[in-house]
């Protein structure tokens, strides 16, 4: 079957209608490309049926793009923390190969929870925070939050009397992460406005959590037994655990930079001792050996 060559040959009338009902269809990649787009088509003895495919690919890949960018806004992410900077050698093989079926992101599709647990510096925030990003720029949404920020957030939407709304609208995102649920003592008030978050997002949405205590030491986020217990139940159920057993990051490269700085401290030292003359460092001693002459005199 021949194809039927596009021409570029368009009446202004055509052109302005074109430009009109293009704008009112708000297809802005299409309004501002087609001309330049039905000028190769012609060169190219293109069919319309591939000149419209090209036109329509490329606003779609343009509002691909522009919508992940308003997701990544919306989430709060720190978007210098990315699976791309996060040192995987520092992990066990068991979180590693965790880690890689978490970026498939099918425990979102099952409204799955990941826990990570780890000693302070151990990379928690890190490599959850990379992991929601990875995600979030594959299409899905995740709102980010430090704990102690999000039970504020809480606690003044439940004074306005505006707390299911709230809660409803995290509802919009498939995960919600909770950086350093722990790290902060909260009152009860705090607690139980916490615990509400999470008895609302069970079966409903995912929850993503970094601590620092292990699930045995969550009374002193929860204080009552009952209620820590409710908590854990409804966190553990459908989750995904990493346990990150290892050294600080942040106190590694710590001592990196002292053995570096001494490195570099050493290596002046003999430069400055390899670029003083045989005759120089004679003179520094006879002058030396006479002032201690001088002195026992």
């Amino acid at each position: 079957m021949t194809k039927t060559p596009y021409s570029s040959t368009t009446s202004p009338d055509v052109r302005s209608q074109l430009q009109t009902c293009l704008k009112e269809l708000r297809l802005t990649n299409i309004r501002e490309r087609f001309e330049e787009a039905a000028r190769q088509a012609a060169q190219e003895s293109a069919g319309y049926d591939s000149y419209l495919l090209d036109l329509v690919e490329r606003e779609c890949e343009v509002r691909r793009h522009r919508r992940i960018e308003r997701v990544l806004r919306e989430s709060h992410l720190p978007l210098e923390k990315t699976l791309d900077t996060f040192d995987r050698g520092r992990l066990s093989p068991k979180v590693v190969q965790q880690l890689s079926l978490l970026e498939q992101g099918f425990f979102l599709d099952k409204q799955e929870n990941v826990v990570a647990f780890g000693n302070p510096g151990t990379g928690k925030t890190h490599l959850l925070c990379g992991l929601a990003q990875k995600l979030v720029r594959q299409g899905r949404r995740i709102w980010f939050s430090p704990c102690a920020l999000l039970v504020q957030k809480l606690l003044i939407a439940k004074r306005d009397l505006a707390l299911a709304p709230f809660l409803t609208k995290l509802n919009r995102f498939e995960a919600i992460l909770i950086d350093d649920i722990g790290y902060v003592q909260h009152n009860r008030e705090e607690m139980e406005v916490l615990f509400t978050l999470l008895a609302e997002r069970y079966e409903r949405g995912s929850v993503m959590v970094t601590s620092n205590l292990a699930f045995s030491q969550w009374d002193k986020i929860f204080k009552d037994p009952m209620t820590t217990g409710a908590a854990i139940d409804r966190v553990v159920h459908h989750s995904v655990i990493l346990e990150l057993n290892i050294s600080s990051y942040r106190m590694e490269q710590a001592q990196k930079r002292r053995e570096s700085a001494l490195l570099a401290q050493c290596q002046e030292q003999d430069r400055t001792t390899t670029a003083t003359s045989p005759e120089e460092r004679l003179k520094a001693e006879h002058t030396s050996s006479g002032s201690d002459d001088s002195g026992r005199a």
